[in-house]
């Protein structure tokens, strides 16, 4: 049965640690290495937050910009572009945007990025869905613009919608965590060993 050893070369920027049952936790509170029998299949080892003084560069900006006006149609606005990738193209881009309750509809087209990705918009759930898809260091910045119609004799909403947004950024770990070293016992073999770092955004939200 194999008995895996794993160490980080900066495990003090960790905080909020928790694991999975497998750990032997008393070696992490002693020597900051994770121990433990890997369960089958596949399987989360831990999840972290880091702590206040570790700065994440974020690899996109959004800029969204709304101006709502009684009983006239609105204005929207969305830009996207590069900003800390490490040299990385960052993927499947997404960013949506729940429009107040007062909008029927949008009329939005595509400005720069080589015309990047589609758009839809649910008159339902009042969702703007911008699919953006892959963004590049040195390509133009994605805008997307357009308006947006308001109900006859509907007031202007008393705050600008939030854009929420989706992207993967791989081979990059943008907490500045780093693997020192994986070894393996109990096993005659020789094993590969490798490490894929992948950054997957959570809840990430702009404010206009």
């Amino acid at each position: 049965m194999p008995d895996l050893t794993l160490s980080f070369q900066n495990p003090r920027i960790l905080d909020d640690v928790s694991f999975h049952p497998c750990i032997r936790f008393r070696r992490w509170e002693s020597e900051r290495i994770l121990s433990f029998v890997p369960p089958d299949g596949n399987f989360r080892l831990m999840s972290y937050h880091i702590t206040a003084q570790n700065v994440v560069a974020l690899p996109i900006y959004v800029k969204p910009s709304f101006s709502f006006k009684e009983g006239q149609s609105g204005r929207v606005e969305l830009t996207v572009g590069p900003k800390q990738t490490m040299g990385q193209v960052v993927e499947d881009v997404v960013v949506e945007v729940t429009m107040p309750k007062c909008v029927q509809s949008v009329s939005m087209h595509l400005v720069g990025g080589g015309g990047a990705g589609s758009h839809t918009y649910d008159p339902v759930s009042k969702v703007l869905r911008w699919e953006v898809g892959k963004i590049q260091l040195h390509k133009p910045v994605a805008t997307l613009s357009g308006s947006a119609s308001i109900q006859t004799g509907a007031a202007a909403p008393d705050s600008n919608p939030t854009a929420t947004v989706q992207f993967n950024l791989p081979s990059v770990a943008v907490s500045g965590l780093k693997v020192n070293r994986l070894d393996l016992y109990g096993e005659k073999y020789k094993p590969f060993k490798g490490v894929k770092y992948m950054t997957r955004a959570g809840k990430y939200q702009i404010r206009a």
